[in-house]
């Protein structure tokens, strides 16, 4: 059961069409973004920032950041964001293979160098504190530009708040997110857990 439970979309007219941004990436708007409703400037400025953060800017793509996403939110614990993220990623046009080896970025086939360093510098900032080494830096720097390491750092820390808020508040999942974790997730061990109905 949530810690307080969401507000229906069309709760504050102020907010209907810019929380439809939500529906794109993930086919929904998500609970988390209807409970921040009872404070609308929270809800207005989280909806803003996830879409500056979302932005492609360079190298790094709407479905790599998705995946850069669902690594930190595993770290962090949130199952919230794990389903979210891997929804998104599929929507994105994440491969059945690039979903199901996720965890075996590092050898898998089905990734380049240059997310393996992605993903190593993921898991390691979602770690509190933070597990970011020199060594992490040094490849992260090797593969990609400093304008797309903070394109990067930016969804870390987008879910960083996420991973927080929904943990915490026990946001429910969505049906369509229950369904993407149990189809891509339930090979890692993957349940709704607090998130459930």
């Amino acid at each position: 059961m949530p810690l307080v439970a969401p507000l229906p979309e069309d709760h504050n007219s102020e907010l209907i069409d810019l929380i439809q941004f939500f529906r794109g990436p993930l086919g929904v708007v998500p609970n988390s973004v209807l409970t921040m409703q009872r404070r609308p400037a929270i809800a207005r400025a989280f909806t803003d920032l996830n879409k500056a953060v979302m932005e492609n800017g360079g190298r790094v793509t709407s479905e790599q950041k998705r995946l850069i996403g669902y690594v930190a939110s595993h770290a962090a614990g949130c199952r919230y964001c794990e389903a979210h993220t891997i929804l998104a990623a599929e929507r994105f046009g994440a491969t059945p293979e690039r979903l199901a080896t996720i965890w075996e970025y590092q050898t898998s086939p089905h990734f380049s160098d240059a997310e393996r360093a992605a993903f190593d510098f993921a898991l390691a900032a979602a770690c509190v504190p933070s597990a970011v080494t020199p060594e992490i830096q040094a490849s992260l720097r090797k593969h990609w530009s400093d304008d797309e390491i903070v394109e990067i750092m930016g969804v870390i820390a987008l879910f960083g708040f996420l991973n927080r808020w929904n943990d915490s508040m026990a946001t429910t999942l969505e049906d369509i997110g229950v369904d993407a974790g149990s189809r891509n997730l339930a090979h890692t061990g993957w349940q709704p857990a607090k998130h459930g109905r």
